[in-house]
């Protein structure tokens, strides 16, 4: 079964028995990151010096990719300029995971559980439905990080994601940061991509960071 990046990163993030997702607002980050990277490499979207432009309308054949190419082309439309790359993300974040988790439950990965806390405020949990998606993707993440297999692509944008988001934990739980986080800068800065995802995958580290900060900023202050 065919996973998009997004997809690839909240199924590392959801528990796979409580269904609850870690590292919540990074995980989220990295989601639409992903998505947008996932448009990239589908040749819809451009991504450069920190900007954002569609570069083609078509369908992806993946409802989840088409209906967020259509929400970048509104939204960049209604500017004469190419908008920022952080401005969507932080726009897209929250929707992109609500669209993501959508997605995984309509393809089976994921069931739905609703509890309510104390009895009064819903909650919904995500837990594992078919586990096969996740072992493979783990199993590919270890491949290339910790036995040095060559990435394609797609596991090369999926590794920047994740070392950008600082979500090493997500990936790699029972292994420590400074075991896998040199290998994961290597492939993120690599030159097996395309020129185009290379400079995707840079801006997309950028963006994350640059909103990350602002918002541990904004919560300080």
């Amino acid at each position: 079964m065919s996973v998009t990046l997004g997809e690839e990163v909240m199924l590392l993030s959801l528990d796979d028995e409580s269904g609850v997702a870690k590292e919540r607002q990074s995980a989220g980050w990295a989601v639409a990151g992903g998505t947008l990277l996932e448009l990239v490499m589908a040749g819809r979207v451009s991504v450069d010096g920190g900007r954002i432009a569609v570069t083609g309308t078509e369908p992806t054949g993946t409802a989840l990719l088409d209906e967020q190419l259509r929400l970048i082309a509104v939204w960049a439309a209604k500017r004469s300029k190419p908008r920022k790359v952080t401005e969507w993300l932080t726009r897209d974040q929250s929707k992109a995971v609500r669209a993501t988790i959508e997605s995984l439950c309509e393809r089976g990965l994921v069931g739905e559980e609703q509890h309510k806390v104390l009895g009064v405020f819903p909650v919904r949990r995500f837990p594992e439905a078919d586990g096969a998606v996740e072992r493979e993707l783990r199993d590919r993440l270890s491949r290339v990080v910790l036995y040095g297999e060559e990435p394609d692509d797609r596991s090369a944008g999926l590794i920047a994601l994740v070392h950008a988001a600082k979500l090493h934990r997500l990936a790699f739980p029972d292994l420590p940061k400074g075991k896998v986080s040199p290998r994961m800068e290597e492939v993120a800065e690599g030159q097996w991509a395309g020129e185009n995802v290379r400079i995707a995958i840079r801006t997309m580290q950028a963006a994350m960071v640059a909103v990350t900060v602002a918002t541990a900023v904004t919560v300080i202050g």
